[in-house]
């Protein structure tokens, strides 16, 4: 394989393509032919490029917004488990666009390390990961109205499935409700708690809130996952999530960190950082346009991802994210709220240098845009002399 062939396109093309073409050429390829190949890979880069004035923006807002109009489907539903919805289709679209912090079906696709994603104690190691409360391990609640005392009594063989004692339980409790109640266990059996309100006024009032209370209360797990499926995707297992929580999934031993994500972009932006979060942006628009059996070139969706994390924060499109940040006074002006835009720039002295497309359309010059953005400098013909 000819070096010098490739020294000649280094600057040409990007590095990319470059080593794709290494990757896939032939074993053995003739110096005429590896010319040939790429000159026609240099003529399919070079066209695939905007022209220079090109309106990039517009040509991606038509491009996703026209087809994104198609869109019908609003909810996925995982048969037979309760909170598993996934939003899909415009919904989910407007979503990650709008830069949502709170979305509306957290999930998670967490990834495991052999031999857990060959199928081992995937049952067990589900049920760890869901966040638990106290109301799961609960068979029994039972009010002594005379003693002011109320008797829980838990469900032994679940404890024992999490390796939980009723010592840890009372831990919990305690932590839970610092002052005004005292949790001991009971004396006729192990699973059986005791708890009794230490404030002398109106006891059974406040044994009565704490049953509602109690409930609630955490008890293992990760905190944010509020169900777990294992799902066999191609040879190997999964656990899909309902609710997320990054940071705690991946201080698990048996999760394989480097596959494992969420569908929360600030989440990603906060834990992995925003480059994460742009790769976040583009994988989650892909997905809902190609679910819908949508074509739309990665490239609008790329660009959109780079305008939104290019302050490097994740910004939603709209007035509380790049319109904000538009340098231009008057674009952002043309933006819903005009008066409070031109008053604080009056009072701060900003001048508008109208690069953009809204502000020259507003003041009715000729937008800079394709054949627009060329300057024509005419050299005028003084008095007396004769134009040649």
């Amino acid at each position: 394989m000819d070096n010098k062939i490739f020294k000649e396109y280094e600057n040409k093309l990007p590095e990319k393509i470059l080593q794709d073409i290494k990757d896939n050429l032939p074993e053995k390829v003739s110096d005429t032919k590896l010319k040939k190949i790429f000159e026609a890979v240099y003529e399919e880069y070079i066209n695939s490029l905007a022209e220079p004035g090109e309106s990039v923006g517009l040509v991606a807002a038509e491009s996703i917004g026209e087809p994104s109009t198609q869109m019908t489907l609003n909810t996925f539903h995982f048969a037979g488990v309760s909170e598993m919805n996934v939003t899909t289709g415009l919904p989910r679209i407007i979503e990650v666009l709008d830069g949502r912090a709170d979305i509306s079906t957290k999930m998670m696709h967490i990834y495991l390390k052999k031999p857990y994603s060959e199928g081992k104690d995937i049952k067990k190691i589900a049920e760890s990961i869901k966040e638990t409360t106290l109301k799961e391990y609960i068979k029994e609640i039972s009010i002594d109205v005379a003693e002011s005392q109320m008797t829980v009594i838990l469900d032994e063989v679940k404890l024992d499935r999490i390796n939980m004692k009723v010592s840890q339980i009372i831990k919990n409790l305690e932590k839970t409700f610092s002052k005004g109640y005292t949790f001991k266990p009971s004396k006729e059996a192990e699973n059986i708690l005791l708890i009794k309100s230490t404030s002398k006024e109106d006891d059974l009032n406040n044994i009565y809130k704490l049953k509602e209370k109690l409930q609630d209360v955490y008890i293992n797990g990760i905190k944010g996952i509020h169900q777990v499926l294992p799902v066999k995707k191609g040879d190997e297992y999964i656990i899909v999530t309902s609710g997320s929580n990054l940071k705690d999934i991946f201080k698990l031993e048996f999760v394989n960190p480097d596959k494992t994500i969420t569908n929360d972009i600030f989440e990603i932006e906060q834990v992995l950082g925003i480059e994460a979060a742009r790769n976040a942006i583009i994988s989650e628009v892909a997905k809902v346009i190609d679910e819908q059996g949508l074509n739309v070139d990665l490239r609008h969706i790329l660009l959109i991802a780079d305008i939104m994390t290019t302050s490097g924060t994740v910004l939603g499109v709209n007035r509380y994210g790049i319109v904000k940040e538009k340098p231009s006074v008057l674009a952002r002006a043309s933006f819903e709220t005009p008066i409070k835009h031109i008053i604080n720039a009056s009072i701060n002295g900003e001048v508008d240098n109208l690069r953009s497309v809204i502000e020259n359309v507003m003041i009715n010059q000729i937008v800079p845009v394709g054949t627009g953005i060329p300057k024509l400098i005419v050299k005028p013909v003084k008095k007396g002399k004769k134009s040649e």
